[in-house]
């Protein structure tokens, strides 16, 4: 379990297996090995936030199988805290097989037919856990079927009566999803929930059919509860809107090798960040720092293979930052 005395940040939805290629630049079917790395964006945040010293659960289900306990034991390994995850005995933990193309980016075949992270029941919440979360954060994977959609919308509710601050990084994955207007309907459902969401440049362009560099454009997805947007442009790093200012914080030049995390890597070292200064979204300066901090450890998580092992600690993020200047 963490030792950090930070406040809690909790990170709700699914944890699975990518199997990923060891080789870049070859399809699923021409592959002739797979590296067997856990996976799923909500725990990755989890694990991010503890390496950097945070407080952090996880909270979701896995089937009652080897993958699944073999899960729960890396959360552990790695500091999260695992007294919301739920085992069950039906359904198989869910597995994503993942092409890495030549530049390193990502296509997805998942198996969940249905996963044990589909099934997560209301009746199976750690109440208890929840209402201590300063931060509540999820995405919209478990918003895709019930019973988890019910079971989400539930620990949202009773996160944000308990005082949370909500966090939303949708994380299209449209193969998961019926349609892509089932997509963009399913995610834009809980939108107006949220305290900040993050999205990146290519979903801004999926969820508003726009462009999205276009200020107008990005400006569409604000909505009055929210105290900041954020907008990932990969290595160029990340613009940001709150009520009372706006801008840009430049990135860091690596050599990708999988970006499979990076974006988990950047949320969750920023949610680390405003779980120890709430007051973050009225300081310019401070979240500017906050955000040059998370460009960092996204950057860093693309460098090697697999998320979790990818994910920096605070240390190794310090010294990359004071070797690499943003572009």
């Amino acid at each position: 379990m963490s030792g950090s005395k930070d406040p809690l940040v909790i990170s709700f939805g699914e944890m699975l297996i990518d199997f990923v290629p060891d080789t870049a630049g070859v399809s699923l079917a021409e592959s002739r090995a797979f590296i067997k790395a856990p996976g799923g964006a909500p725990a990755n945040v989890a694990c991010a936030i503890s390496k950097l010293g945070g407080n952090a659960a996880f909270i979701g289900k896995v089937g009652d199988d080897e993958f699944g306990r073999m899960l729960v034991d890396i959360l552990r390994q790695n500091g999260v805290n695992t007294d919301g995850v739920c085992f069950d005995r039906e359904a198989r933990t869910a597995l994503a097989f993942v092409t890495l193309r030549k530049d390193g980016e990502r296509e997805f075949m998942f198996y969940r037919n249905p996963s044990a992270d589909m099934l997560l029941k209301e009746s199976e919440l750690n109440m208890g856990l929840i209402k201590k979360a300063k931060i509540f954060h999820y995405g919209s994977i478990s918003l895709i079927s019930e019973p988890c959609r019910s079971a989400h919308l539930a620990a949202m509710k009773a996160a944000r009566e308990a005082g949370a601050l909500l966090s939303y990084d949708p994380n299209v994955r449209l193969p998961l999803w019926p349609s892509p207007d089932a997509a963009r309907s399913g995610i834009k459902s809980i939108w107006f929930e949220a305290d900040f969401i993050k999205v990146s440049d290519d979903e801004v362009n999926f969820l508003t059919k726009g462009d999205a560099e276009k200020e107008e454009v990005v400006m569409s997805l604000w909505h009055d509860k929210l105290k900041l947007l954020l907008i990932t442009d990969g290595e160029k790093g990340c613009r940001y809107y709150t009520k009372k200012f706006k801008g840009r914080v430049t990135g860091f030049s690596v050599k990708p090798v999988d970006t499979t995390g990076a974006g988990d890597s950047f949320v969750g070292s920023f949610l680390a960040s405003v779980a120890r200064d709430t007051l973050i979204f009225d300081n310019e300066k401070n979240l500017r720092e906050a955000l040059s901090f998370s460009n960092a450890c996204g950057a860093m998580c693309t460098t090697q293979k697999g998320a979790i092992p990818a994910l920096p600690t605070r240390l190794e993020a310090e010294k990359f930052m004071s070797s690499n200047k943003a572009k």
